[in-house]
């Protein structure tokens, strides 16, 4: 019985600690990911050359307007650090470094990037998902 009860405290443990490392880790690199991005786009001076982009394709500046009318109080995440999370969480940092390159390389267009979002994010997500988007492009 005593032989039970210590397993069944080791198991508790070890599922506390599991848990712990995959809620933390996912956080930190989450963050580290995000700071990676910003850095590299600032630094990089795409950033312009993004937002020169989406004021030429109208498509994409209706994808990012949505974001201008949406109501951050239902959103289920509003910072960047919230979505960077989901994003790692949901997709994964394999699977975001495949989309990456994919992308770089143009083996992936804008549709087939937008369809991937939309099978592994609910409509609400990909809405703060753009909110947080606008706000990072644009400064607000």
């Amino acid at each position: 019985m005593r032989f039970f009860k210590y397993l069944i405290i080791i198991i508790i443990i070890l599922a506390g600690l599991g848990y712990g490392i995959y809620h933390f880790g996912t956080k930190i690199a989450s963050e580290k990911l995000m700071e990676i991005v910003s850095t590299e786009l600032v630094n990089s001076g795409e950033m312009e050359m993004i937002k020169q982009t989406i004021e030429s394709d109208p498509e994409l500046k209706e994808f990012i307007a949505d974001a201008e009318s949406a109501d951050e109080s239902t959103l289920p995440f509003t910072t960047k650090e919230e979505a960077t999370r989901a994003i790692v969480s949901k997709i994964g940092i394999n699977e975001l470094q495949d989309i990456q390159s994919k992308v770089q390389q143009g083996h992936m267009t804008k549709e087939e990037l937008i369809m991937e979002a939309e099978r592994h994010f609910t409509e609400e997500e990909i809405a703060a998902l753009k909110v947080i988007a606008y706000k990072e492009i644009y400064n607000e």
